[in-house]
């Protein structure tokens, strides 16, 4: 990778420890040999995803382990690869170019990070993937760790390229897209410009042309403790929370009511959602302090400015006032903890039209779950979201991919290996 011969730092992964889990206790594993023998047209695409399954990369933790993997492995076949780490350095994306420093590259994108298993009631050790029924189940399988896998175990195939395949592999996707920025923007000012970005998300294997954007948000409320038979002197945080939270709700009820147009989402409008909520000390006690996580998941920008201003304007004009007339040092605070850019692809999109193509399905769908194709697109991209497995099973206990759709993926990639070995680039 001629552009990307600035050296890589020093190994050291840094491993998350995974949730303590008495895995033991449930049901077995059951004999999947037959599955497998069923599926041996991609036995190696489900070993590796199986493989990069067993390395926990839950956001809250790192995933340098992964990193160093893919580094070996693509070592092994002869291709140098960039980090570009968090600021910490615990964290990293990567990526390489497989063939010519050439004009026309396909960039096969993917994040390395999962969401956490805790609370879910799994039938086995979630990073200890297991097959039945024709599935591979496994935190990752899906979302996205099986288009990564189809995609390593693909390299000894891209030989001979006249143009080349990109790998770019991203961190803290699923906190909000914080990773991929930075990577995008090494792409965008190093590499020749790229024709197309797919970005492997679970659609089943059909196109997406467009998603939702996002901004997740902490508000963070500051009472005053009193002795809770003295509610008159105290301001409650954990109650004025839940008036934050009942306007959000109320917000998001009318977005609902609201909506007349057909716009190809699932739901067809802007949502907002709490996620988490976390305040108080005992129950005689007027809690000092509450916060909550909330996100805002928009068709168009302007939708998410306009809930966020009224929200603002709620809190100063109504909330405040009332908390300060009883301790002038309560307060309301509301920071942004990331956000990525809705994604809509154009109606001719060169993207798009590849990947109907080598996967031979038309037609192309929006989803309402925000992915990195935004950023992609805003750094002059064209850009598509398409990969196996489908939504439904991301994020869930027992998360689980069909073997058929490993099938589904190393048959594309191998059609997109063959395009960019030929001389004439048309799809």
């Amino acid at each position: 990778m001629k552009r990307f011969l600035d050296g890589r730092p020093a190994r050291g992964a840094v491993l998350a420890g995974r949730p303590t889990g008495e895995f033991d206790k449930v049901n077995s594993k059951p004999d999947v040999s037959a599955d497998i023998n069923s599926n041996m047209k991609s036995a190696d695409t489900l070993d590796m995803t199986r493989r990069l399954v067993s390395i926990d990369t839950v956001s809250r933790g790192s995933n340098l382990e992964l990193v160093e993997f893919v580094e070996s492995l693509l070592d092994d076949h002869g291709v140098q690869a960039l980090r570009v780490p968090s600021d910490d350095g615990v964290k990293s994306n990567l990526v390489a170019t497989i063939g010519p420093d050439e004009a026309g590259g396909i960039i096969l994108s993917g994040h390395t990070d999962v969401v956490p298993v805790d609370g879910q009631p799994w039938s086995a050790d979630p990073f200890d993937p297991w097959v039945a029924d024709g599935r591979l189940f496994g935190r990752g399988t899906c979302d996205m760790k099986a288009f990564i896998a189809a995609a390593l175990v693909a390299l000894p195939r891209m030989k001979s390229l006249r143009r080349p395949i990109h790998l770019a592999l991203s961190y803290d996707e699923e906190v909000g897209c914080l990773g991929a920025p930075r990577m995008i923007d090494r792409i965008a000012a190093e590499l020749p410009p790229c024709r197309a970005a797919i970005v492997g998300e679970p659609t089943g294997m059909q196109s997406v042309c467009a998603h939702k954007g996002i901004v997740a948000l902490r508000t963070r409320v500051t009472g005053y403790e009193t002795h809770s038979s003295q509610t008159h002197r105290g301001v409650s945080a954990v109650m004025i929370a839940a008036r934050l939270v009942t306007f959000l709700d109320d917000a998001a009820a009318r977005l609902a009511a609201e909506c007349t147009a057909q716009t190809g989402f699932e739901p067809p409008y802007t949502t907002v959602h709490v996620g988490v909520i976390r305040g108080g000390t005992a129950i005689n006690i007027v809690s000092r302090e509450c916060e909550f996580v909330w996100d805002i998941r928009a068709i168009r920008e302007a939708d998410a400015k306009t809930l966020l201003d009224a929200f603002e304007m709620y809190c100063r004009d109504e909330i405040l006032p009332e908390m300060r007339r009883r301790h002038a040092g309560a307060g309301v605070a509301t920071e942004i903890l990331a956000r990525a850019p809705a994604f809509e692809a154009a109606a001719d999109s060169p993207a798009v039209e590849l990947v109907q193509r080598l996967t031979g399905l038309g037609g192309s769908r929006k989803v309402s779950y925000a992915a990195e194709a935004g950023l992609f697109d805003a750094a002059g991209i064209p850009t598509v979201v398409c990969g196996p497995g489908s939504i439904d099973q991301a994020h869930q206990p027992d998360e689980y991919i069909a073997l058929d759709q490993l099938d589904a993926i190393d048959g594309m990639l191998e059609r997109l290996i063959a395009l960019q070995q030929s001389v004439h680039q048309a799809a």
